[in-house]
């Protein structure tokens, strides 16, 4: 008796799947967002559309005054301006200045903070101290120590035989822009420490322990391998902290307004005094906008250069 294998039937073919129909997005998310959107475009976006409408009339204060629409005309004036050209130099090398060394300052105690200290979480807390103040307050604190005769500052340096009399910090002519740079450098340093710090504790252990073990120094870790791994971060809190300074405001009005002689009138001081004592609201909307232009055409440059060196 022979056995012969039966082939088997063939199979039948799977019926299509139907295609699936494609995802329709959820519009509803878009609804989500009008809460957050609303204020931002109310608070932010409205107010800044206005301002440069304003920078191209010549707007006034009073009721019975005409605006109509002059073009460029606040700006040629800009141009020939001899004391907004004076704040504006002001205005950069206290931008500058003040940028530099609460990225110095910063970086000093990022750097103490990172090692394992005692009481780390109390330290990194006292660090945010200044940082949580309003200007306001930090200003009307410092005026304060830079009292000419109950300050602390005039009374610490008598006592360690630094001065023989009294100095007028804030209304001298020589040391104004510097006493009022110590209070922005003093006020912005904290938001540079944990930005830095953040980036500390990505820094790779291992190079620099590699770096140790070829013998090289702690500034030499420091400079060859933390500081090329911070470059990201370093664009980033120098980038802000510049566009920040460049629009101070609050901080210098309290302690100086600006005073003594203009010595510490920065150009949103400037802006300030034509809009809100002199009523010139277009002409001060044209300066804010010529101070946007000229920080953001610095600030692109700056950006540029870095990428380009990080690329390399």
């Amino acid at each position: 008796m022979t056995l012969t294998s039966a082939s088997p039937p063939p199979a039948e073919a799977a019926p299509p799947r139907p295609r699936a129909r494609p995802r329709r997005p959820d519009r509803s998310a878009y609804a989500l967002l009008l809460p957050a959107l609303v204020p931002v475009v109310l608070f932010s976006i409205a107010p800044l559309v206005y301002g440069m409408f304003l920078a191209f009339t010549d707007a006034r204060a009073g009721r019975d005054v005409d605006t109509s629409f002059v073009f460029l005309e606040n700006f040629g004036h800009l141009l020939a301006d001899v004391q907004f050209w004076s704040s504006f130099r002001i205005g950069l090398v206290w931008a500058v200045t003040v940028t530099l060394l609460q990225y110095a300052a910063g970086m000093g105690l990022a750097l103490l903070l990172n090692q394992n200290l005692r009481l780390r979480w109390l330290a990194r807390t006292l660090a945010l101290f200044p940082w949580a103040m309003p200007p306001v307050i930090v200003g009307l604190m410092w005026r304060l120590v830079y009292h000419p005769d109950a300050g602390v500052l005039n009374a610490a340096l008598t006592d360690l035989g630094l001065i023989s009399e009294n100095i007028d910090w804030l209304n001298d002519f020589g040391w104004a822009l510097p006493a009022v740079v110590v209070v922005g450098v003093w006020t912005g340093m904290p938001q540079t420490t944990i930005v830095l710090l953040a980036g500390l504790q990505n820094v790779s252990r291992d190079l620099g322990e590699a770096a140790r073990v070829d013998g090289a120094g702690p500034w030499r870790r420091f400079t060859a391998v933390t500081l090329p791994q911070l470059r990201t971060v370093t664009v980033a809190i120098t980038s802000l902290n510049f566009v920040w300074n460049m629009n101070e405001f609050a901080l210098v009005y309290v302690l100086t307004q600006g005073g003594p002689g203009g010595m510490t009138r920065l150009p949103m001081l400037y802006a300030y005094e034509e809009a809100f004592r002199y009523g010139f609201f277009g002409y001060a909307s044209a300066m804010g906008v010529a101070i946007v232009i000229v920080v953001l055409a610095v600030l692109g440059f700056y950006l540029r250069r870095q990428l380009k060196e990080a690329e390399a």
